[in-house]
């Protein structure tokens, strides 16, 4: 196969949670265990940091890759979802596996995948950490797909173990409540190995320091420590919080041996985009009009971004608006501003959620607006309505997102 009948194959073999949904959740590691265990365990070849969380985990994990891309270190990256290109998932000092890296490991290992019936993700981590373990990476920076006990990658045994902030998100899958997802969260902590946790709330600190105590795991809160102001290139007002976990993560490392300077530091937290190639984040991709994108796409992800949209200044503010049909559009759709011009859509996936109905859903809260054909053509219809000083905001979904970056 070339390549593009491989990421056909690898996209349309086995279903893949985050374009179907629930059909394609194994609440099992049994597969991945195996799969690892057939590729000669290459996740015991390279040191890692595993990173988990409800939201900012993308981001956090992004900035780690770059400061130690700038201490020196050859740095792997293992992120989900991908915005445009399947590659975008697998880097190595920013740059995606090569096609032909992708390719091979398919056709080496085709006959075991598809006998096995493996599933999207566990090829993607299978696939992601053979290529670590041959390119010799000093360290990999793994992001969690979705939950953290389950998650396909948590057979590794990081350097440190990271968890962002636990929210309402998946609750069909990893529970209704935020104890309960702070409990699935927390799997990813292993017996003595030392675990950060971002943003804490009644509900969840005290499951953090019951599954710490648990695995006699050495537990940091960041909110604990008094850590000083740094910036970064990614430029969300949401990502202060990260940049916080960032830097308690860096001191933990530190402690370990790891070189990190004061100057990679700041250089990593400021390059980040340019590094790993981050996109999506706040990312404005016009000024007149001024169009952002953004993938947050659950109620705490959206709060944050929200405020800073208020912030903005505009004389009018247009939202082309997409999400997929497992979200509680009760508890997102209220958040949104009424004094709005929304562009309704939805994303090019089989989750996608029917513009019309979104429009009509939408209207219950007092958002008004149009129904779109597709993401490129409300997106379209925005820029065309939208006068030089207005705002466009493009979000909902990562896959609105991808359609238009």
């Amino acid at each position: 196969m070339n390549y593009s009948k491989t990421i056909s194959w690898l996209f349309d073999q086995l279903p893949m949670y985050q374009r179907v949904g629930q059909s394609a959740y194994k609440a099992d590691l049994a597969a991945t265990i195996n799969l690892a265990k057939y590729l000669n365990n290459p996740e015991r070849d390279f040191k890692s940091i595993h990173v988990a969380g409800t939201n900012g985990k993308g981001s956090t994990s992004h900035m780690l890759a770059s400061v130690f891309q700038e201490a020196g270190y050859k740095t792997g990256l293992y992120t989900s979802p991908h915005l445009k290109d399947f590659r975008e998932r697998i880097k190595i000092n920013g740059e995606m596996i090569p096609e032909q890296n992708v390719t091979e490991f398919v056709e080496k290992h085709k006959s075991y995948l598809e006998s096995n019936q493996l599933s999207f993700f566990e090829m993607t981590v299978g696939l992601a950490f053979e290529y670590f373990k041959e390119e010799k990476v000093d360290i990999a920076i793994l992001e969690t797909g979705m939950g953290g006990r389950l998650d396909s990658t948590n057979i590794v045994i990081p350097e440190v173990s990271v968890i962002t902030n636990i929210g309402l998100d998946h609750t069909q899958f990893l529970g209704k409540t935020l104890d309960l997802i702070a409990a699935e969260k927390s799997g990813i902590i292993k017996t003595g190995i030392p675990v950060i946790i971002g943003e804490t709330l009644p509900e969840t600190k005290s499951v953090f320091e019951r599954m710490a105590s648990e695995r006699n795991a050495p537990l940091v809160f960041t909110e604990d420590l008094n850590i000083p102001n740094y910036t970064s290139d990614l430029k969300g007002i949401y990502q202060e919080k990260n940049i916080r976990t960032v830097l308690s993560t860096l001191i933990e490392l530190q402690k370990k041996g790891w070189k990190i300077s004061e100057e990679n530091i700041r250089a990593g937290l400021l390059n980040t985009v340019k590094n790993t190639g981050l996109k999506g984040r706040w990312q404005v991709l016009n000024n007149k009009p001024k169009v952002i994108c953004d993938t947050a796409h659950n109620e705490d992800g959206l709060q944050m971004v929200m405020k800073q949209l208020r912030n903005e200044n505009y004389d009018r503010l247009h939202i082309v608006l997409g999400v997929v049909n497992d979200k509680d559009l009760n508890s997102i759709l209220p958040l949104f501003p009424k004094d709005a011009i929304y562009y309704f859509c939805r994303p090019r996936v089989p989750r996608g959620f029917d513009a019309s109905l979104l429009r009509v859903r939408a209207l219950e809260f007092g958002l008004m607006g149009e129904e779109y054909i597709s993401v490129s053509k409300a997106y379209e219809a925005a820029l065309a309505d939208a006068a030089d000083q207005d705002v466009v905001y493009i979000g909902g979904s990562t896959f609105v997102v991808a359609e238009v970056v």
